[in-house]
């Protein structure tokens, strides 16, 4: 997608690079808007984080002079992120993006301290009106995954490294297992939290644990490369998380979900420059390019490629759906009617497992 300069702000640009004369006196140049970015983990994690320094990347690319940015990374989901939230609204940003569901009541919080600086929280659901609220169906690329697992997996065992019990990460392990026994019934997955996002050393040692359990397909819901890396020495497979890690497991990786958060940036920067920024919810998947896959594995058959790509155009169409009824809970409680899909509210509140996954 491309985005055009808007005449407004191309004036805009033009006058941030010089001054004019009003009334005989001397205007002052227009600033650049400054955007800052707080990220939860590091921008060379090649994963979450790494994902949205490229789309900042992106911005500054795109804009220019009309921009400047800053980041802060690591930062602690907690009284440690308000600060930081804090420093970058009280020191002339225009626009804030907090990366993490953790840091969503703290930018509530920093929002209505300062109503004239407009916030956009990543995977939250708190709106103000200077605070906007952005995600992605990951769930949609776990689909697409699972449906490969299914075909690849010799022991119909995946292991799963996921880092907290949020309905994001519910929904997604669900839909990986959903996908994946639509092709073989008996399909496993088997989940190790380690209560992080970012823990190469836990990742790795979860990975090995759940290859010695049976494993031989791993996905994850963290964000370093760790468990491929374990994957390709221990010679199965696995899935990229956030960005494509191929060239750190070139035989392991089969696919990865990728988040490419760039259009909507530019899209959000835009529309402050412009004056139109308005609050707002959405939730972007494969449809409208948020989530995307990367380039399939020698690995993956021409049958797993096939049911990939039919789950992906699918799901693109609108004839897919990876929550649809019927299914039931571990428990045998009918969670999805027979016919029906899951309405964006259950699956935001979805804390039950489907039959087969071991969390």
């Amino acid at each position: 997608m491309r985005f055009h300069v808007s005449r407004r702000t191309f004036l805009a640009g033009t006058a941030a690079a010089s001054t004019t004369l009003a009334l005989g006196r001397a205007v002052p140049a227009q600033e650049p808007l400054r955007v800052g970015f707080v990220y939860v983990g590091p921008i060379g994690d090649y994963g979450w984080t790494h994902g949205h320094e490229l789309a900042r990347q992106a911005v500054v690319e795109h804009f220019g002079d009309q921009v400047k940015t800053s980041y802060v990374e690591n930062v602690a989901e907690g009284p440690d992120a308000e600060r930081v939230i804090r420093q970058l609204a009280s020191s002339g940003h225009g626009l804030v993006f907090t990366t993490s569901f953790g840091f969503m009541n703290p930018t509530v919080r920093v929002a209505r301290q300062f109503p004239q600086v407009k916030f956009e929280h990543a995977t939250g659901y708190q709106t103000e009106p200077n605070l906007a609220v952005y995600n992605a169906r990951f769930y949609e690329g776990r689909a697409v995954c699972g449906a490969i697992a299914g075909h690849i997996s010799q022991s119909g065992v995946c292991g799963y490294i996921a880092s907290f019990p949020i309905p994001e990460v519910v929904m997604g392990i669900n839909a990986f297992a959903l996908a994946a026994r639509q092709v073989r019934p008996d399909f496993r997955v088997n989940v190790v939290w380690i209560n992080s996002w970012y823990d190469p050393g836990k990742e790795g040692d979860a990975a090995k644990a759940l290859i010695d359990q049976g494993a031989d397909i791993i996905s994850q819901h963290t964000d370093s490369p760790a468990p491929l890396q374990v994957a390709e020495q221990r010679g199965v497979h696995g899935f990229g998380q956030a960005s494509d890690m191929r060239s750190f497991a070139p035989n392991a990786q089969l696919t990865a979900i990728l988040d490419d958060w760039s259009d909507y940036y530019v899209q959000r920067v835009q529309a402050v420059l412009d004056d139109t920024w308005e609050t707002h919810t959405i939730w972007w998947g494969l449809k409208e390019g948020m989530v995307q896959m990367a380039p399939y594995g020698d690995a993956v058959t021409d049958e797993a490629r096939e049911a990939a790509e039919a789950t992906k155009e699918g799901i693109i169409a609108g004839t897919l759906h990876p929550f649809t009824g019927p299914i039931e809970n571990q428990a045998g409680e009918v969670m999805i009617a027979d016919g029906e899909t899951a309405t964006d509210e259950q699956m935001l509140q979805m804390d039950w497992w489907v039959e087969g996954v071991q969390a």
